[in-house]
Order: C-alpha cells, then sequence, then structure tokens
C-alpha cells in the first residue's frame, strides 16, 4: 500500500516590515533632524536659502507667465520632490554619524550609491507633481467652466462662501490625498535607501510602500509634521524653509535609519 505523505501547512512567517515603532518616535526624528542642524549650522541653513531661493524664482515665474493659477498645486507638489532635493542633507546626516569631515561642497556634490537609478525616480516624482498641477487644472474647470482664472484676491471667497467651492474643495482634497499618499509612501524612503544603498529604483519604491503600510502610525504621524511645518513656512512667506526644510531632511535620514531599510532590501 503507497502511504500519502502527511502535509503540513506553512507556518506563519514574520512580517520583516513592520517596526517597534510608536507616533511618538516621529518627534524624536525631528529632535535628532534638529540636532543635525545645529552642528555646523551654517551649511545646512545654506543649503535651505537655496532652496528659499529656488522657491521665490519659481514663484515669481508663475506670476510673470500669468500661471498663478497652477500657484496652490505647485506648492502641493513641492512636498512630492521634496525627498529628492533633501539629498544633500541625508548626506550631513550620515557623515556626522560616521563621525567624518561636514562642508557645503560635500552636501551639494553628492553621488548617491545607487547611481542613476535616482535619476529615475527623481523624474518619476517630477511627472507625477505635473499630473498633480494638470488634475487641479482640470477639477477648477469641471466646477467653474472654462473661465480665466479670477485671480488670487477672489479665489477664498469664491471657495468657501459658494456650494460649488465647497463641492470642488471636498473633490479636490480627496483626489489630491490620493496623489499625496502615493507619492509620500514612494518617496518616503526610497531617496534615502538608494542615496545609502546599491538598490534599483522599482525595488527602492517598492520597499518604501511596504515600509509606511507597515508603520503607518507612526508615518501618518511624521506626515502630518512634515505638513504642519511646511504650512507654517508658507504662513512666513516661505522664509520659514531656510530652517524647515533641513530640519525635515535630516529628520528623514534618521527615519530611514529608525526603519532599518537594509533588512528589506
Amino acid at each position: 500500500m503507497t502511504m500519502i505523505p502527511t502535509v503540513l501547512p506553512p507556518l506563519p512567517t514574520k512580517n520583516r516590515w513592520h517596526r517597534l515603532l510608536v507616533p511618538a518616535d516621529a518627534f524624536t526624528w525631528l529632535t535628532k533632524g534638529w540636532h543635525d542642524l545645529t552642528v555646523q549650522p551654517m551649511t545646512s541653513l545654506s543649503y535651505g536659502l537655496m532652496i528659499f531661493l529656488a522657491s521665490v524664482a519659481i514663484v515669481d515665474g508663475l506670476f510673470r507667465l500669468e500661471w498663478d493659477y497652477i500657484l496652490f498645486p505647485a506648492f502641493a507638489g513641492f512636498m512630492v520632490v521634496g525627498p529628492i532635493l533633501a539629498i544633500g542633507l541625508y548626506e550631513k546626516s550620515r557623515r556626522l554619524a560616521a563621525g567624518l569631515p561636514v562642508n557645503l561642497a560635500n552636501m551639494i556634490f553628492v553621488r548617491p550609491r545607487c547611481g542613476g537609478q535616482i535619476l529615475f525616480v527623481g523624474v518619476l516624482l517630477c511627472l507625477l507633481m505635473i499630473t498633480w498641477m494638470r488634475a487641479a487644472v482640470i477639477i477648477y474647470a469641471l466646477f467653474f467652466g472654462l473661465v480665466p482664472f479670477t485671480g488670487l484676491e477672489y479665489i477664498a471667497p469664491m471657495l468657501f462662501t459658494t456650494p460649488v467651492g465647497w463641492a470642488m474643495l471636498i473633490v479636490g482634497s480627496a483626489v489630491g490625498g490620493l496623489f499625496a499618499a502615493f507619492s509620500f509612501a514612494i518617496s518616503a524612503f526610497s531617496i534615502p535607501m538608494m542615496f545609502d544603498k546599491c538598490v534599483d529604483a522599482l525595488t527602492a519604491m517598492g520597499s518604501s510602500m511596504a515600509l509606511v503600510w507597515n508603520n503607518l502610525t507612526v508615518m501618518l504621524t511624521w506626515g502630518a509634521i512634515a505638513l504642519a511645518l511646511f504650512l507654517l513656512s508658507l504662513a512666513t512667506g516661505m522664509l520659514g524653509l531656510i530652517i524647515v526644510f533641513p530640519l525635515l531632511g535630516h529628520g528623514t535620514w534618521h527615519a530611514y535609519s529608525a526603519m532599518a531599510v537594509e533588512a528589506a532590501i
């Protein structure tokens, strides 16, 4: 008689993406980011100043070209491409942790470990930002028709005092939330990962999404902190970017370090 071998069910495997982190850890990353900023602060502040000047130039260009109708989507899009603009800040934090000397040249002329793979993600994030801005224009046209933009001085009353404005805010916030969630998920750790290790772009983005999803509470807290600080920067006429951008850049590096992403590659 032929014996049929017993088939045992597979044992559950450990979730390698989950980290024992709590929302309070997000504030720890921010504190460590502040420490990195205050060590040789002129390097980080100079980096933030360059981001501020570039932002002012872009906003001025939008007004000169009479493209002010995409100003608010452009501000939102800045948070999409922000992680790739912060590579120099990751380099400073990495050097401080390794006990290496730090100067502004090291932060500007950075050579990521992954080579050109990081450019692929950079192009993808830029395309995502452009798509987001185009979606915002389409949503505006769907609710208010194909009419010229009324100007920034009229946009607030139009949005907050009319039923059509409220409807557009709800739909626009829902669509923008989807863009924001996706861009945050693929870029939160993929850029630091490719800067730090030799890994391809798709693996880095997939790992970033898995880490964000499996550590959702702490990552939502970190995202809320980043959004609040960015809005504070806008309230200061973008001057706050000189401090806020380096602070978030250094903090992102410590978030990446805390996630121990080397185990996920």
